[in-house]
């Protein structure tokens, strides 16, 4: 086999399965004017969300810059989530990104005199989830106001250097496209703040700069790292001939390379990511992502046990000659689903159904590596002439660092106060006092995995700032001990659902932070600290997925963690079961996709699909599965990412058996009859795009929506369907949606005109089936938003994002309100009876804020302007009266039922019997009675009980 196997691979694929087209740089500038435009316009814009956390778990971390001369001061990259600053060591966060286009962090940093920030924007860490950016933003306002100084083909951002001394000068190393080839990557440099720019090295159009450093004390002297890398729905290649290190000793003006042969440092196919760390002029370290094969070992003695190698070659006949005893050890070691025990397999070997190396494939999923022989993974070079030579720090192995994802970390630092400690970052994070010659862990208990992220105090030694998919964390003792800063709320949700419990729960699966379960309106505040007890639970570690929960009983819950690990969980007893549907046999292995898609039938709680590349169907709770489907795909890729894959599943309300499936590969499929045959609705479609939904519509039997996402192909395109026949026909319904890849369609449980959706870049509504769409997002800044879920009984619309974590609105008014009813200006809502309370403004400490009551006045207008809003009593005297600003669409207006002394005084001389509590703030508010709200003709009543 070649040892470049995994790149024939690629090149193969990529040749039969022609690569979509980027979109363009304009069309997504484009795009962003133009829903800037929607926002200002929006029949939605005042319709508030409410951010409901959670927080305590956070979201990746990127970079850390921090304040040199008060280093309590600091601010934070979110992958997804943003920008956050803090002025008091982390104990509150304020986010400054929100106002810009984009919520995509690379890299981050600051000139600290003149108090401007630099944003790289699209992450660089190459993972499922790593979103592309719009290019350079810079604020000189603390992020009140951004500016986009150019380079928006880039996509992924590796380094931003600000030259100390004349921050004027900017260096940038960017990574590029993550899925398609460009040639807007390289090192690029500006002398005029953003102004202009100059590329001063490109390596090719598929390799990108990761990171760049420079001396402490001189920057003209730069190292910079390119790297050979590209994702495919099927496949990540993260290593290439290409990737090596640069120097300049120019400022970023000119490099050369210096990873050359006989340098010390590898050179070849199999270099991949490299970190760089410099401690001065001379001194450079370096951690590399090493692809290279590891020399073979001598084979040990035997195993007295069996192993799957041994059947890939062993005969039939050596096989029936082996000891029940030994192959039952085998196959319950192994995890063989009970009735495979040696009695039973033998017969099958022995009749022909199966062979011998069958039990080795019946451990090897669709995701096995292509290899057996496993590569050398991470390992720290140093040079100590200016990078000349370069020489490995240590002897053995590095292993337990990287596992075999290393393109995700790469990460390095040295202390600047000693030349012998540096730290490497991976899923643990090391550190080595010996200049790399060995290594000790400083993750501890309260220290999530997978390290991305690290600042060390240059002032002060032990002091440190680590980043990583758990939020953030803080140290004085040298990684010894460790404290949590998450309160961010920078969740990065795949999937959320909600129950029917009073009050509802909502839970969610997040990326590497399992799946979390908390009340909808639980406090996300400070308070858990005095009982210990944070108001949201996890129930499954993991990358989190799916969840469905059982209508009838909440406690049962089924979700999981990637590639379709799924469970059963009674939350009451604390039981779970291992679902995961197995292939018999002989069969080959099922295929799952990282987001394995699970559906509880709504017609029979007791009945769950689970989607593979076939679709399987469990009548019992999960216990058992049948598949009841071909491969419902296009049969998968070669690659080391399992693909052909199904995405989506959608049980139609109306008839049991209405069943429609989605694939990562494009194909939507639909059986009328529970599996018992099935027809591709997709040939009409675009091809070889990601089904990122199907929905049976719970309004017209034969209707079903579609959205396809072109994200792995950096398509950026909108793609949404309806069909009125059950897939035979398909009508476009994306309409005036900007660009950004469509990962949900929600239909309004009770409004059939009424559709939800979200985008990589934010959220839509339709009030009339897709025809035209209304952005959806006074609250929530422009983020990836994966799943959209309605409680019906509450009416509260969710919306999970992808590191925002999850907000809330209620929609009872876009659900009631005819928007088409014309012969009124404006139409209010009806607003619930309030219950009267002593409680108003008052509060049980003179220490403690006042108790306010507050209600939501609803309302449609047809036009915007001021008017005046009143407030009157039931014999129809004005008690209160303020001018309002109203927009055209629904208007959400907050009012806290207070009453001005002459409207006080109004009321009395209607009703001298009206008694006033007196209150702690000394504020007045309406007694119990009827009233009405007014604006011009139109009014409601508001009635106080």
């Amino acid at each position: 086999m070649s040892k470049f196997l995994s790149f024939a691979l690629f090149l193969s694929s990529f040749f039969t399965f022609s690569q979509q087209p980027a979109t363009s740089a304009e069309t997504i500038k484009d795009a962003l004017i133009e829903k800037q435009k929607m926002q200002e316009t929006s029949l939605v814009k005042n319709v508030p969300f409410k951010n409901i956390g959670p927080t305590v778990m956070s979201g990746r971390v990127v970079d850390v810059d921090v304040n040199p001369d008060e280093p309590s001061e600091f601010y934070v990259g979110y992958a997804s989530g943003g920008v956050w600053h803090t002025t008091n060591n982390g104990t509150t966060f304020t986010p400054i990104l929100d106002s810009s286009d984009t919520q995509n962090v690379g890299d981050i940093a600051v000139d600290w005199k003149n108090r401007t920030i630099w944003v790289g924007t699209g992450e660089n860490n190459s993972s499922r989830s790593s979103y592309a950016g719009i290019g350079i933003l810079k604020s000189s306002d603390n992020g009140a106001t951004w500016q986009n100084v150019g380079l928006p083909d880039s996509h992924h951002i590796g380094r931003i250097l600000i030259n100390p001394k004349s921050p004027n000068e900017v260096v940038i190393g960017v990574t590029g496209h993550l899925y398609s080839p460009n040639d807007e990557r390289g090192i690029y440099k500006t002398t005029d703040g953003g102004k202009t720019w100059t590329k001063t090295l490109f390596v090719d159009n598929m390799s990108g700069i990761i990171d760049v450093q420079h001396a402490p004390d001189n920057f003209n002297i730069m190292f910079a790292s390119s790297w050979t890398r590209d994702r495919k729905a099927w496949n990540f290649t993260g290593n290439g001939n290409n990737s090596a290190i640069y120097k300049s000793t120019d400022a970023g003006a000119t490099w050369t390379k210096v990873s050359i042969k006989k340098s010390g440092f590898p050179t070849g196919e199999g270099v991949g990511r490299i970190g760089i760390a410099v401690y001065d002029e001379n001194t450079i370290y370096t951690i590399h992502d090493s692809q290279f094969h590891r020399k073979a070992q001598s084979k040990k003695s035997k195993s007295s046990g069996l192993t799957k190698e041994d059947f890939k070659t062993m005969s039939v006949e050596a096989f029936m000659k082996l000891e029940d005893k030994k192959l039952n050890a085998y196959l319950k070691t192994n995890g063989f689903q009970e009735k495979y025990r040696a009695s039973n397999v033998k017969q099958l070997v022995s009749s022909g159904t199966v062979k011998p190396i069958d039990l080795a494939h019946y451990l090897e999923d669709a995701n096995a590596l292509l290899f057996d022989t496993p590569v050398i993974g991470a390992e720290v070079y140093k040079s100590t002439d200016g990078g000349k030579s370069w020489k490995k720090t240590h002897d053995d192995y590095i292993d337990g660092l990287y596992y075999s994802y290393g393109y995700y970390f790469g990460e390095i630092r040295v202390d600047p106060q000693d030349a012998n400690g540096i730290y490497i970052m991976g899923v643990p994070i090391l550190k080595s006092k010996d200049a790399g010659k060995s290594f000790t862990s400083i993750s501890r208990e309260n220290v999530h995995a997978d390290h991305q992220a690290l600042w060390v105090n240059p002032k002060m030694q032990g002091h440190l700032i680590n980043g990583n998919d758990g939020g953030l964390n803080m140290s004085y003792d040298d990684g010894e001990s460790w404290v949590k800063l998450n309160s961010p709320s920078v969740g990065q949700f795949y999937a959320i659902n909600v129950d029917n419990e009073k009050p509802y729960n909502v839970y969610g699966g997040l990326q590497d932070n399992g799946v979390w379960v908390g009340a909808h309106n639980a406090r996300e505040d400070k308070s858990w600290h005095q009982s210990g007890q944070y108001p949201w639970e996890s129930i499954m570690g993991g990358d989190g997925m799916q969840i469905q929960v059982d209508s009838r009983d909440a406690n049962i819950v089924y979700t999981g963690f990637q590639f379709g690990n799924y469970f059963r969980i009674n939350r009451e007893t604390g039981k779970r079961k291992y679902i995961q549907p197995k292939h018999t046999l002989g069969e080959t292995p099922y295929r799952f996709n990282w987001q394995t898609p699970i559906l509880l039938s709504p017609h029979n709680q007791d009945i769950l699909y689970l989607g593979g590349n076939k679709l399987m169907r469990s009548m019992n709770k999960g216990d058992d599965f049948e598949a009841i489907s071909k491969d419902l795909t296009n049969g998968g890729k070669k690659g080391n990412v399992a693909y052909g894959t199904l995405t989506t599943i959608s049980e139609s309300p109306f008839q049991f058996g209405l069943v429609y499936t989605g694939s990562d590969d494009g194909v939507v499929s639909v059986t009328k009859d529970a599996g018992g045959s099935w027809t591709t609705i997709s040939n009409n479609l675009p091809k070889n795009l990601w089904v990122s939904r199907v929905v049976a519509s719970q309004h017209k039997k034969e209707r079903v929506y579609v959205t396809l996402n072109g994200y792995r192909w950096d398509d950026f395109k909108v793609y949404v369907y309806v069909s009125d026949d059950y897939g035979q026909t398909w009508k476009a319904i994306n309409s005036n949606i900007p660009s950004s890849p469509v990962n949900v369609i929600r239909e309004d449980p009770s409004k059939e005109n009424l559709l939800f959706l979200g985008t990589d870049n934010g959220a839509y509504v339709s009030f009339n089936k897709g025809k035209l769409w209304e952005a959806f997002s006074n609250g929530i800044p422009n983020v990836a938003v994966h799943d959209i879920v309605i409680q019906p009984e509450a009416k509260d619309l969710l919306i999970g994002t992808h590191g925002r974590s999850i907000y809330k609105t209620n929609i009872e008014a876009l659900q009631s309100m005819n928007i088409e009813d014309s012969d009124n200006n404006i139409s209010f809502m009806e607003i619930e009876p309030i219950k009267y309370s002593r409680r108003w403004g008052s509060s049980w400490s003179p220490w403690s804020e006042a108790y306010i009551p507050e209600t939501t006045i609803k309302f449609f207008s047809h036009t915007a302007g001021q008017k005046t809003l009143k407030i009157v009593s039931e014999k129809g005297t004005i008690l209160s009266s303020r001018s309002i600003a109203i927009g055209k669409g629904f208007n959400y207006l907050d009012y806290n039922l207070e009453l001005t002394e002459k409207g006080k005084k109004a009321l009395m001389k209607e009703d001298k019997n009206i008694e006033f509590k007196e209150t702690g703030n000394k504020k007045i508010y309406l007694p119990k009675g009827v009233y009405e709200i007014r604006i011009d003709n139109a009014k409601t009543k508001l009635e106080i009980k």
